[in-house]
């Protein structure tokens, strides 16, 4: 199974902000959009990095109220693990446990074309385990 599918179902809207909006404004945004993260775009519309809840949690606790006026660029976790449609979601699922990470942005050539979360991988893995336990019903009743 691959992000695709993931994609499929979800669908592919991407909520971003550009690197020089200021924090209150995208803690506003991941409010109104009831979402975890949001990607950064750049001027070519290319991840220039994510900001998740945990980061402004951080740059509040560091630097205070003052953090809430400061730009995105300033809080954003530059280093930004994506993925593509291809991948399989068993690979995504190892990487975000392993980084510690639970949205990934999904590229194509250079430009996103979605995003997933690990809420999203887990539902996807809770609905194939409830699949193989129909199936294996089925199978044993008509033994």
């Amino acid at each position: 199974m691959t992000v695709s599918i993931i994609l499929a179902q979800k669908g592919r809207e991407v909520v971003s902000i550009e690197p020089n909006a200021s924090l209150a404004t995208a803690i506003s945004l991941l409010a109104q959009k009831r979402i975890g993260a949001l990607v950064i775009l750049g001027a070519d519309r290319r991840v220039v990095g994510i900001l998740s809840e945990r980061d402004i949690v951080r740059a509040l606790a560091e630097r205070g109220a003052a953090a809430l006026a400061e730009p995105v660029s300033q809080t954003m976790t530059r280093k930004v693990s994506t993925c593509s449609e291809g991948e399989t979601i068993a690979s995504i699922m190892e990487r975000m446990t392993q980084g510690k990470f639970r949205h990934v942005p999904v590229v194509d050539q250079g430009q996103v074309v979605g995003i997933i979360s690990i809420g999203d991988v887990v539902k996807h893995r809770l609905q194939e385990m409830e699949r193989d336990t129909a199936a294996m019903h089925d199978y044993i009743l008509s033994a």
